[in-house]
């Protein structure tokens, strides 16, 4: 069971999935999402994934799909190669995050990585402070 993207159709796995979703597409040059993400939801540029992910969960329908996910392809499973060569990330990106070893990732893409980064290390920085904020009050 998973949801069906509200814009286009692309199955989610679940509401966490959808919601990023939909904002890493607007974020990207997806026109079509982020005009649907301004048309449904208030300052959804602002929220953390779990904020997101209830105000569009019912806006998107349930649907069962028939081979749902493909595993991710990542080589991050404990077992031997029998090679004798460990697996190193081939870029600056986490290990898995070029996934689609063979195909070149474009500058452009690159970009919008590292930005896609910067912005989840912000806000997991900012949850954190909110948090440790939260213990001392």
């Amino acid at each position: 069971m998973g949801y069906a993207c509200p814009v286009c159709g692309d199955p989610q796995s679940d509401a966490g999935h959808l919601a990023n979703h939909l904002a890493f597409t607007a974020l990207t040059g997806g026109d079509d999402h982020e005009t649907w993400l301004d048309d449904t939801v208030d300052d959804w540029g602002q929220m953390g994934e779990s904020e997101l992910a209830e105000a569009v969960v019912d806006h998107a329908e349930e649907t069962e799909f028939p081979q749902v996910f493909e595993e991710s392809g990542l080589d991050d499973h404990d077992h031997d190669h029998g090679d004798g060569h460990d697996r190193a990330p081939t870029s600056d990106l986490p290990p898995g995050a070029d996934s689609q070893r063979g195909r070149s990732m474009s500058d452009d893409d690159r970009e919008v990585l590292a930005e896609a980064r910067d912005l989840t290390r912000e806000m997991l920085d900012d949850e954190a402070d909110d948090a440790s904020e939260g213990e001392t009050e």
